[in-house]
């Protein structure tokens, strides 16, 4: 063992000495094993496979090194959101301690890693995600193709059901009408699209830049009889023009960074007719938290979701400021994502094996394993969150003026 990953393990010892809340038992591969914690709640148990790899990884690049060394095998845990939950519930509780103070002052002196993305940029990105394949997405997501936060009303609901109420939800807060037209950035696969055109009968243009998205979308909205009310565009935003009475952009602003954020609310700005709504869903980081975050690379942004940022709603806010856009209201609906993220999982392992024939291999399945038990325990415990930000103009008398009316805004 290197000097190096000597010292990295009697941290990682010391760090897990100090869990508050529940206990961590590390066993290793001849079956010895080590018990942390505060000795409360079922003990998470994780098998360490190969130990000097998992030490290597984690004390050179820590904050990628530790999901990187599950996809590789390293090690392997009976409960990886409880596991994730427990740690970040420390590690979210330990800003307060010095080592922690004195990381966080390093952070802040590293450059501003903000910059423009350029439309070629944002289509690779997109690329590397969502046009992973429309099987995937398929045995994964619920009927509509929704991948984005469901909106659970009450105990019981189905997924499909949360889906449909986030859905509606959405249509009521834009106010949506028959002589509306809704332009929705970012549109994946047309849940959106076709459910606002088919419960408001208004019109739809929905964009996006992957061709698996915009191909499937096409067909959902034909099946749905729906060709002569919704329009699917391949057509970065940037690049648009027109106006459009309501504009609806869900879960897409996480894609575009940093620098994009002025250029992102500039363009509602100038697509929204003069009386218009728009609504942009955003998952997003505590204030607080934003500078550090963004400044220092992670594993979604590497293995996951290439070129993402989750921004603050400080940042948001910051950006319709440099606008004439103002905003109406805030919902958050983040505490919803983490049985969104449960199911998802589920339907990841039960369709293991068709995954499998359909080429996704261990890694890949090991990937995303991580990733959606990673999301599921930051939005349990509200370390990470989702919200719907309703936007309009100063002066538009169109506006309810009723709270009952108002839908949260």
């Amino acid at each position: 063992m290197s000097a190096v990953d000597a010292v990295t393990r009697r941290l990682v010892f010391r760090g897990l000495e100090r869990l508050q809340g529940g206990m961590v038992v590390l066993r290793w591969p001849d079956g010895r094993g080590r018990r942390f914690g505060d000795g409360s709640g079922r003990p998470i148990v994780v098998d360490v496979r190969r130990p000097q790899a998992l030490w290597g990884k984690l004390g050179r690049r820590t904050r990628v090194g530790f999901g990187e060394a599950y996809v590789d095998g390293d090690w392997d845990c009976d409960d990886l959101v409880g596991l994730l939950s427990l740690l970040g519930r420390n590690l979210h509780g330990a800003v307060d301690r010095p080592l922690v103070r004195a990381v966080h002052a390093v952070q802040r002196l590293r450059p501003d890693p903000s910059q423009r993305q350029t439309a070629a940029v944002a289509r690779d990105n997109i690329h590397a995600h969502y046009d992973l394949g429309n099987d995937l997405f398929a045995l994964m997501l619920d009927p509509t193709m929704t991948y984005s936060c469901a909106y659970w009303e009450r105990p019981g609901m189905t997924l499909v059901e949360a889906q449909l109420a986030k859905l509606t939800r959405v249509c009521e807060k834009l106010r949506l009408g028959p002589d509306d037209h809704l332009l929705e950035i970012g549109c994946g696969w047309g849940g959106l699209a076709v459910h606002a055109a088919r419960e408001t009968g208004c019109r739809v243009t929905g964009l996006t830049i992957s061709p698996s998205q915009a191909a499937l979308a096409r067909e959902r909205v034909t099946a749905a009889g729906l060709d002569g009310r919704v329009e699917i565009v391949e057509r970065d935003y940037r690049e648009l023009e027109g106006s459009f009475s309501r504009i609806a952009s869900i879960e897409m602003i996480e894609a575009i960074g940093h620098a994009e954020y002025p250029v992102y609310f500039r363009a509602i700005d100038r697509l929204l007719a003069p009386d218009g709504i728009a609504l942009v869903q955003a998952i997003g980081v505590p204030d607080e938290r934003y500078e550090r975050y963004r400044r220092t690379p992670n594993w979604i942004q590497q293995y996951v979701f290439p070129g993402s940022l989750l921004p603050s709603l400080e940042a948001l806010a910051a950006a319709v400021a440099r606008t004439r856009l103002m905003i109406l209201g805030v919902e958050e609906i983040g505490i919803g994502y983490a049985p969104t993220l449960r199911v998802w999982r589920e339907n990841i392992e039960r369709h293991a094996e068709a995954l499998h024939a359909l080429g996704y291999d261990e890694r890949f399945m090991r990937i995303w394993r991580f990733y959606l038990s990673f999301c599921e325990a930051g939005f349990a415990i509200r370390v990470l969150r989702d919200m719907q930000l309703v936007l309009s103009r100063p002066l538009n008398d169109t506006l309810p003026a009723t709270p009952d009316l108002r839908r949260s805004y």
